[in-house]
């Protein structure tokens, strides 16, 4: 046992492959971070989907007036507005608590997928 863990352990401390690409990783939190995912909102290539729609009425013709509400665009925005908007608290948006590092596989996963 020990002659194969003598053999093994170099190959594990030079090794430089990740077990999942950084592509991969990033796909894996735009979908399901924690327990909804930003594709919900922003849809499968951050470019915003309808959420949902609220109504108001006139107060002056008392008609139903319909308002749509929208994930954001989110591929317009830079690592750095995407780490600020995801660590800011946000009237629709869920709070997160991703890691500025899980932001950036986000951010590279949206910029490669729509290239």
């Amino acid at each position: 046992m020990r002659i194969l863990l003598l053999f093994l352990l170099p190959l594990f401390l030079f090794s430089k492959q990740d077990f999942i690409s950084d592509y991969e990783y990033g796909a894996m939190l735009y979908e399901n971070p924690r327990g909804i995912g930003c594709a919900e909102c922003h849809g499968a290539n951050g470019k915003g989907v309808e959420i949902g729609t609220f109504y108001t009425t006139d107060k002056k013709t008392k008609k139903k007036v319909a308002h749509e509400v929208r994930g954001s665009d989110i591929t317009k925005k830079t690592l750095n507005e995407t780490i600020a908007s995801v660590n800011n608290v946000h009237d629709i948006m869920p709070t997160y608590s991703l890691t500025n590092e899980e932001v950036k596989a986000i951010y590279h996963y949206i910029e490669k997928k729509n290239k």
